[in-house]
């Protein structure tokens, strides 16, 4: 069965970034991504907007909604934004002062949980599915069930940078039972963070996987093959 491939298209919105110019445009982006094989597109609209813009968001949001899945931090700012421009889904992340890329899975420590809990309630009263960003751990899994979540996402950064293939098949045995207390629990499972080419096939051949979103790897293969080939080829590996 062919797995859901989200392409994240951040790193389009940083290259426009780097110039403040108009282009490249990731709405452009979005749609060329979707017909050449990709089920959702993924962006994440940071604190700092060193990406993607509120604009980029309500553009994205407009013309392809159903499509479209955000990423964000659990502020009441970030909520507002999220009811404003109603994306179709949206994955709650930790978001870390001065970090390069998200660095790990929620901390469920009582006042995140406290404060996630209440975002996912506010959005599904606006029928907005919501994802929680989760280590592969259980008690992380059990948090996510109890708070509301529809989707866990799988923090796949450790496994994707597993200096020995022991340490990769431990990381991976990791994510495959998470996955099935995850199904067992109701949820739905995506995985994301660091998967490429290489990487991808052993997550995508666990049992009960039901997504992948991809950016910086797809992003990374177009400066070689082009855009639309490189969303392609990993359609093509799930």
């Amino acid at each position: 069965m062919s797995l859901a491939l989200g392409v994240n298209i951040d790193h389009i919105a940083t290259l426009r970034q780097a110039r403040r110019a108009g282009f490249p445009d990731p709405l452009s982006y979005a749609f060329l991504a979707l017909a050449c094989g990709a089920d959702y597109i993924v962006v994440h609209l940071r604190k700092d907007r060193r990406h993607i813009q509120e604009e980029d968001l309500a553009r994205l949001c407009k013309k392809l909604r159903k499509h479209i899945h955000l990423e964000c931090s659990y502020t009441p700012q970030m909520q507002e934004a999220v009811l404003k421009y109603k994306p179709y889904s949206v994955c709650i992340v930790p978001e870390l002062p001065g970090e390069v890329t998200t660095t790990g899975g929620l901390k469920f420590t009582p006042a995140v949980q406290k404060r996630v809990g209440e975002m996912v309630e506010a959005l599904h009263k606006k029928g907005i599915q919501v994802s929680l960003f989760v280590s592969p751990e259980a008690s992380d899994i059990r948090a996510a069930a109890k708070l509301g979540a529809d989707i866990v996402e799988l923090c796949t950064r450790d496994y994707s940078e597993a200096t020995t293939k022991k340490q990769a098949q431990k990381l991976l045995q990791d994510l495959a039972l998470s996955t099935l207390l995850a199904k067992e629990l109701g949820l739905k499972v995506h995985a994301g963070h660091g998967l490429d080419y290489d990487n991808v096939l052993a997550v995508a051949d666990i049992g009960g996987m039901e997504c992948m979103n991809i950016g910086f790897s797809i992003i990374n293969r177009s400066l070689e093959v082009g855009f639309p080939s490189a969303v392609a080829e990993m359609k093509e590996l799930m």
